[in-house]
């Protein structure tokens, strides 16, 4: 599973969260798991899921490539294949990176976190409506009556 592989963003979370990634994956299932946290723990996921990805498509074209293999192995086509695959791997990785270093930009340091106070209870509404510009007919909406 990918939370136990490691990805090339983990540094990052560990700075912005205090925590090295088990950690952090311990805390997210608590009740008062930041959403923050949880957001940032599922896009490393799928980043390390993706890096995962990538990393097997290259060994893949790199075995292909073996200059001890026979010559008679290679296949344009699979190659092709492989590199369209890869192509796709490496946009997800890039855009998981960078939704996951936008999320943890974001974020406020963290001696500075839990300072602003929550606000609980309901907002209130304190400017007064305008008066309607015009009395509303006593008969408004009401359907025409049936003629006999």
């Amino acid at each position: 599973m990918s939370r136990f592989k490691s990805s090339t963003m983990d540094v990052d979370l560990q700075k912005v969260f205090g925590n090295r990634v088990p950690e952090l994956y311990q805390a997210a299932v608590g009740r008062d798991a930041s959403p923050a946290l949880v957001r940032a723990l599922e896009l490393r996921s799928f980043l390390a899921l993706t890096e995962e990805q990538v990393a097997d498509v290259r060994d893949r074209v790199h075995a292909d490539m073996d200059p001890d293999r026979d010559m008679g192995e290679l296949s344009a086509d699979k190659l092709r294949f492989d590199a369209q695959w890869l192509k796709a791997a490496l946009d997800a990785r890039d855009g998981y990176r960078s939704a996951l270093g936008q999320l943890l930009r974001t974020m406020p340091p963290p001696d500075q976190r839990g300072a602003c106070p929550v606000r609980e209870g309901q907002l209130r509404v304190t400017a007064a409506l305008p008066s309607s510009p015009a009395p509303v007919p006593q008969r408004a909406g009401a359907a025409p009556a049936r003629r006999p």
